[in-house]
């Protein structure tokens, strides 16, 4: 019997480098696309085949799969401000050309895209479940939005796709642009004992991102899913200052003091947020 054959799209980013190892771990072969020239010198033995492509523009012709994880796209929330059009454009764009191209095909394979939690409304009690109201915070966020209704148009036309709505993750390989590599950044790069930060107060669901991959694994190769919506989390929250707080002890930088820089709080900063995954606990275990 052949390996089943998993595309992943943004492979060589943070979450895709994880990603693709852990869809290797359970006997299938990955099929990497990525905007960069060649796929990242640690996932050369990983990945069966790799594609440079510009999905804006169009889909890659991947051929016959069994399934697609989306990863590609703008996924930081905080610049999403400053270039609102761009996100909503990009992340649009990409599940567009993914989705007509499996429709063009005979084989349809299982799709998940990937949204966020980040479009839930603060403005319900906690943990917020799939059914929970949405919100339209950032135009990340409304560029998430799209996407799922992108998928609720493309499940009527005969498309497989679902929808993971992770919350914060964290772990080995994130850039900068994220609060934990942003602190680290900020400690190693000053011998002063003071660094400049956002909110710290406000408090987010994360999960190491190598659950994050199961996760999406399971997803895909999942025989039929009883539903179309997925949180994809922890169900617990840390705020900024423990993560901060951890970090500098880890670090032996307890004599890291820090004060609020007003360029780094974001225009509508939620002041908590924790997902509900017992749909995905207990369909997937």
């Amino acid at each position: 019997m052949s390996k089943k054959r998993v595309v992943v799209t943004g492979i060589n980013g943070f979450v895709g480098h994880h990603l693709a190892r852990e869809l290797v771990k359970n006997d299938v072969s990955v099929v990497g696309v990525g905007h960069e020239p060649e796929i990242s010198s640690d996932l050369t033995d990983v990945v069966e085949k790799y594609y440079c492509q510009d999905l804006v523009s169009a889909w890659p012709d991947t051929g016959d799969v069994d399934g697609v994880i989306n990863l590609a796209g703008l996924a930081a929330l905080g610049p999403s401000f400053d270039d609102p059009q761009r996100y909503i454009d990009m992340n649009s764009a990409i599940v567009t050309n993914l989705c007509e191209y499996y429709l063009g095909r005979n084989n349809h394979p299982r799709i998940v895209i990937i949204s966020s939690g980040a479009i839930y409304s603060p403005d319900q009690s906690l943990p917020i479940s799939e059914s929970g109201k949405i919100g339209f915070t950032s135009p990340y966020a409304v560029s998430k939005v799209l996407t799922e209704n992108q998928v609720v148009y493309y499940r009527q036309r005969g498309l497989d796709c679902i929808v993971a709505r992770p919350f914060n993750h964290i772990g080995p390989g994130q850039a900068k642009g994220f609060i934990l590599p942003d602190f680290y950044d900020r400690i190693t790069g000053t011998t002063e004992s003071i660094i400049k930060v956002g909110n710290v107060e406000t408090k987010r669901d994360y999960t190491d991102v190598r659950d994050i991959a199961r996760a999406y694994t399971k997803m895909v190769l999942a025989q039929s899913m009883k539903s179309t919506i997925y949180n994809v989390c922890s169900g617990k929250s840390l705020s900024g200052m423990e993560i901060l707080n951890t970090l500098k002890s880890t670090m032996n930088r307890n004599d890291i003091t820090f004060e609020v820089d007003p360029q780094l709080v974001r225009p509508t900063d939620i002041p908590e947020i924790t997902g509900d995954s017992s749909r995905l606990q207990n369909e997937l275990d």
